[in-house]
């Protein structure tokens, strides 16, 4: 049996329920299909020292601010996670779950979205899955001969099972800052980046980035000089583990090795480091599989869109992959624009 709505939402973390909150206000039929088993989205599968980058009242989702947690100007991820699924029933979101999206297809003037639950047919369909769910792991010589521990971002939790161990981290971004400095008084750490570490200003935080973001954007669409956003200031935001870890001498980045060995890493120069285990903080891709039948794929794995509407499907939005979805969109604070640009689009198709 085939259900039938106005609108299917594919995803019930942060984009996803910011959808969810403007097609409740513009009174749209509309369902929010989440493959986990519980609300909170990627937060749930964060390491467990993550803080937000921002005070509370600046990582709020459209509607409702988020409360401030006590003893903590930057929020923790388990904070987040209660406050998705506070706002998920604040605003009775009508979220299924589990419910696994395997594929959305064409059909006539419908889109179909096969699930492993059943089928849905839509009118519009808003793709939110982020990119958590699709961990990127670079082509590296010698990854398949290292016998010690491999894992990425989306596996690490704390430095418990790394005690004592010498362990190299790979990626200069925030995640690889981040959990460098989460492991460096416990662990014998080599932390490796593409190119030198670039810390921000340390009075900088996420509300700075999103102006930043919001700039960029505006300048793009208006045909000025591109801004660079958030990378003109910088790549790693020093929250204060970072901070700490930094000023202290244990964050010094040794440039991208070579090659992985048996039991460590070599550089091009004959450098070579053991190691127990590799992090691989590398990034994601867009988690965008499901949507493969509708034949959109672009540049770079992305979706050609003007704004959040698909270029060559204008039934299909996608909300919360990056900059190219809307300014910070796969930020609590950056999602709720562009998740409103995308209903209000949606209720104009829809008449």
């Amino acid at each position: 049996m085939t259900r039938a709505v106005d609108v299917v939402v594919i995803g019930g973390g942060q984009a996803g329920l910011a959808a969810g909150y403007y097609l409740r206000r513009q009174n749209l039929d509309f369902v929010i299909l989440d493959a986990q088993t519980t609300p909170g989205g990627a937060w749930q599968g964060t390491w467990d020292s993550l803080h937000l980058f921002s005070p509370a009242a600046y990582s709020s989702l459209p509607g409702w601010l988020m409360p401030v947690q006590n003893g903590a100007e930057y929020p923790d991820a388990h904070h987040v996670v209660r406050y998705l699924t506070a706002y998920e029933e604040r605003y009775v979101l009508p979220v299924q779950r589990p419910v696994q999206v395997k594929a959305v297809h064409r059909d006539g003037e419908q889109l179909r979205v096969e699930t492993d639950t059943g089928a849905w047919s839509a009118r519009a369909v808003v793709s939110a899955t982020g990119t958590w769910w699709r961990p990127f792991l670079p082509a590296v010589p010698g990854r398949e001969t290292f016998a010690g521990r491999q894992l990425h971002t989306v596996q690490y939790r704390s430095p418990r099972k790394f005690k004592g161990q010498r362990v190299i981290v790979v990626g200069g971004g925030n995640s690889g800052a981040q959990i460098a400095a989460d492991l460096a008084p416990h662990t014998d750490l080599t932390w490796v980046t593409q190119r030198p570490a670039r810390f921000l200003a340390d009075d900088i935080d996420g509300r700075a980035l999103f102006d930043a973001a919001t700039a960029r954007r505006r300048a793009l669409d208006t045909g000025d000089a591109d801004t660079e956003g958030v990378a003109s200031l910088g790549d790693i935001v020093a929250v204060a583990p970072v901070r700490a870890a930094r000023d202290a001498g244990l964050l010094k980045a040794q440039p991208m090795f070579a090659r992985l060995t048996e039991d460590g890493a070599e550089w091009a120069d004959g450098t070579r480091a053991e190691a127990a285990a590799v992090i691989w903080c590398t990034g994601f891709r867009p988690a965008l599989s499901h949507l493969a039948p509708l034949g959109l794929r672009g540049d770079r794995g992305h979706i050609p869109t003007h704004g959040t509407r698909a270029v060559d499907e204008p039934r299909l939005h996608l909300l919360g992959y990056g900059d190219w979805t809307g300014p910070a969109s796969a930020t609590l604070i950056g999602v709720g624009r562009p998740a409103r640009d995308a209903v209000r689009d949606i209720t104009t198709l829809l008449g």
